[in-house]
């Protein structure tokens, strides 16, 4: 019935008619971010998250590989993984960068890994204010709320604080896999999908 539905509103996924390799991946519990986040990738990682969790309530593994990309979307799916039943695990592999790094802390801090050769990036969030002088100064302020926001929800995943995370993302901050580790972005370094508990 809801895969006739979707038929007739022409948004059929991978998700609606797994087959083949998507049937298996679909199967395997695992979601794949990798790429610019923007609202195709959102709500694509969200419908997989929600499917997964109607399935079952075993543990779903989201493995991220991003330059980052929109806050906004990333917010989404950071707030899908604590929203759902299943236990989700971040599994970070090549980069980890700004709303990718988002995703990432989405987990808590013991089902967060990274394979041994990620590179983390965080950065304040950003925007451009145009347009007449009123309207610079509420997108001033929005960004502001953003940054302050950011900051909490950094520091409430790594343990660091406010001030700190304020003061190392001023600037592009780079951190390699151990780096991250002792800095409380993750959880554990693996070699092996054996090695993630």
């Amino acid at each position: 019935m809801q895969s006739k539905m979707l038929e007739e509103t022409g948004t059929i996924t991978a998700l609606d008619r797994p087959t083949g390799v998507e049937h298996h991946f679909f199967h395997s519990r695992n979601v794949i971010i990798a790429g610019e986040i923007n609202d195709k990738v959102a709500k694509r990682a969200t419908m997989e998250l929600l499917a997964l969790a109607e399935v079952s309530d075993d543990p779903i593994n989201v493995i991220i590989s991003s330059p980052g990309g929109h806050v906004e979307s990333g917010d989404m799916v950071h707030d899908m993984i604590k929203f759902i039943r299943p236990r989700v695990r971040t599994i970070g592999s090549g980069w980890v960068a700004s709303a990718g790094a988002l995703i990432f802390v989405g987990a808590d801090r013991a089902d967060r890994y990274c394979l041994p050769n990620t590179r983390f990036l965080l950065h304040e969030p950003s925007g451009g204010v145009g347009g007449q002088a009123t309207d610079i100064g509420i997108q001033a302020e929005q960004i502001r709320i953003m940054r302050e926001r950011f900051h909490k929800l950094f520091a409430e995943a790594t343990g660091q604080t406010p001030e700190k995370i304020a003061e190392d993302t001023h600037r592009d901050f780079w951190l390699t896999a151990p780096q991250a580790q002792d800095y409380g972005l993750l959880g554990s370094i693996v070699r092996s999908v054996d090695e993630i508990r």
